[in-house]
């Protein structure tokens, strides 16, 4: 519009919908929510917006569930019924202690390894500061579990109230298997105790299961190998297996969802149809973040997000407005400033890698940055809001 300047950037918008249930038609429902939510609020889709999704709603019209039955039995299937090193796990309720009583229900014996300080996404069973007080080498150092509780004694979690090393150690005994529990850092740790290992670390798993490997390791799979197909007509997940599932009920978890391309294209589709807009659209999980006060890295899934259309692959190429105004254009001001950076923009690269005016953007990908964005959006609680509608993300300056 002719001498029209938009005075907002980037918006995030929460999209409420109605509660999914198993074999909804969720391409609808999502493309309809979103129109309906534009129509009561008085805003227009535009090209370029993007509608994400949050995997749990996609997880759970597709049905994808698995009960601890099904995780022993594969277990079982996999790595015997005797003693099996179970490393690395994070410390969560509701990611992982329900894997966890399907992989004590097939076994016999549970060699439990856990990471310390802290796990692998920043949940701490013990300070920097204690280790340094004790002495204690987390980089070399292997610890049983008395010697544990003789330095560093019963530490509950920051956010939960729960001690971990406790809890799991019952949730083991409770499925009938023993459970001996240790404490390092190297995988290769575990092979003094047992030969076949089932490694629960996320984004360090190739190495490890590499490591284990190496070091003569007799079975060594990870949480992507267990539920990477159906059991007895139970949910699964071809590429992640475990990975990324949620706490359902006590018996059950939702898995993460498998094979949602084809629904991004069909509400990319659907809001074309509709509006004549051409939509950017995505699946959602965890963001990837850090949580300063608690130290959480909040990334507990695989990937940001398991599906996207295509104008969401790459990273931003953007230039920082502060380094042109502080630098190339310091003597100008007003609006003479305005048009330069303007003009800056206009002609930037395609590719800025290297070039100072980029120097301090963010190179991530777009996925994790929009997805990240949404999630926070959203929030995990109550706010009933699984689709998130994102506009302005690809304008700029100029715009």
């Amino acid at each position: 519009m002719n001498g029209y300047e938009r005075k907002v950037g980037t918006v995030s918008r929460g999209i409420r919908c109605p509660i999914i249930r198993e074999g909804d038609d969720l391409a609808t429902i999502v493309s309809q929510s979103v129109l309906e939510a534009a129509e009561a609020e008085g805003f227009e889709i535009r090209d370029r917006d993007v509608i994400s999704m949050t995997e749990s709603i996609v997880a759970r019209a597709q049905g994808n569930y698995a009960t601890v039955d099904n995780i022993a039995e594969d277990v079982k299937n996999k790595l015997g019924d005797g003693t099996i090193g179970v490393i690395f796990p994070i410390l969560s309720r509701n990611r992982f202690a329900i894997c966890l009583r399907g992989i004590a229900k097939a076994a016999k014996k549970i060699v439990l390894m856990l990471s310390y300080p802290s796990d692998e996404v920043g949940n701490e069973l013990v300070s920097f500061e204690k280790l340094d007080a004790a002495g204690v080498n987390p980089y070399s150092d292997v610890l049983t579990l008395e010697r544990y509780r003789e330095l560093f004694g019963k530490n509950l979690h920051e956010f939960t109230g729960v001690d971990y090393v406790e809890y799991y150690a019952n949730l083991i005994n409770e499925m009938g298997a023993e459970v001996e529990i240790i404490f390092a850092n190297h995988p290769k740790a575990i092979l003094a105790y047992t030969d076949t290992v089932l490694t629960c670390d996320i984004h360090t798993r190739a190495r490890t299961k590499r490591i284990l490997k190496e070091n003569g390791a007799k079975i060594v799979l990870g949480l992507d190998d267990i539920m990477n197909a159906s059991i007895n007509g139970s949910g699964c997940n071809e590429k992640y297996g475990l990975l990324g599932s949620n706490k359902a009920t006590e018996d059950k978890i939702k898995l993460f969802p498998r094979s949602c391309q084809d629904l991004v294209l069909d509400v990319q589709a659907r809001i074309l149809e509709k509006t004549g807009k051409h939509v950017e659209v995505m699946v959602y999980g965890d963001g990837a973040f850090k949580d300063p006060q608690g130290k959480i890295w909040e990334l507990a899934d695989p990937v940001v997000s398991p599906a996207f259309t295509s104008g969401l692959i790459g990273t931003p190429n953007e230039i920082k407005l502060k380094y042109l105004a502080d630098n190339d254009f310091s003597a100008l001001s007003g609006e003479e400033l305005k048009k330069a950076i303007e003009d800056s923009i206009r002609k930037k690269d395609d590719n800025l890698v290297g070039n100072m005016a980029s120097q301090g953007t963010t190179p991530r990908q777009l996925t994790d940055l929009i997805g990240s964005l949404c999630d926070l959006t959203s929030g995990s609680g109550d706010k009933g809001t699984p689709v998130v509608l994102v506009q302005g993300y690809f304008d700029n300056y100029t715009n």
